[in-house]
């Protein structure tokens, strides 16, 4: 019975921090990540990226300025840079599923394969595709914060509307889980019992 009536309490913490880990349901949508996009410029568009697809000038990149630890990672052109922001509006991208705009236009960005915790290079490709881009809105603007790999090379549905239209700027719904789902038969449940 102790059990029962901690049930409420504990599916209210539950429904709070699985509301407080939400991806964001659309693109352009309010963030609480800061630096989210600062992060993903160094990471996908730093300066000082070899020319050439040698890997061992990539190697000694990863190892001075990189991530060792990530098994792919994937580097765009700093020339890009505003054409890769671009793809977080309407003119530049089209929504493509939760917070994920895809661009209108393809990219090309160069791929490299490592070992994990090791930076031995298993191979560095270029590669040409649209690109899959996380799009949070910070400092009143929406921005990549994240890179999506696009394995089956998908372009933009011609019927997408665009990343930053404002037929997109609902509010956030709230996705019941089952989680969620758990959460509220459960206090259900206690509050029948009492």
């Amino acid at each position: 019975m102790a059990a029962l009536r901690v049930f409420p309490l504990l599916s209210v913490c539950l429904l709070l921090v699985h509301q407080a880990f939400a991806i964001n349901d659309a693109p352009c949508q309010l963030s609480k990540g800061n630096y989210a996009f600062n992060n993903f410029r160094k990471r996908h568009i730093p300066s000082g990226t070899p020319t050439t697809l040698d890997q061992n000038q990539w190697m000694n990149f990863i190892k001075n300025n990189g991530d060792c630890s990530r098994p792919t990672q994937s580097f765009l052109h700093p020339n890009d840079l505003d054409r890769v922001m671009a793809v977080c509006t309407s003119k530049g991208g089209a929504t493509y599923k939760e917070n994920m705009c895809i661009s209108r236009q393809s990219f090309s960005f160069v791929t490299v394969r490592s070992e994990p915790g090791t930076c031995g290079i298993r191979s560095v490709i270029e590669e040409t595709k649209h690109l899959i881009l996380a799009c949070n809105e910070l400092s009143n603007q929406c921005l990549p914060v994240h890179f999506e790999g696009n394995p089956r090379d998908l372009k933009p549905s011609n019927n997408a509307k665009g990343c930053q239209d404002p037929r997109t700027g609902d509010a956030p719904s709230f996705k019941l889980t089952w989680l969620c789902l758990l959460s509220v038969l459960l206090v259900i449940i206690y509050n029948c019992r009492n």
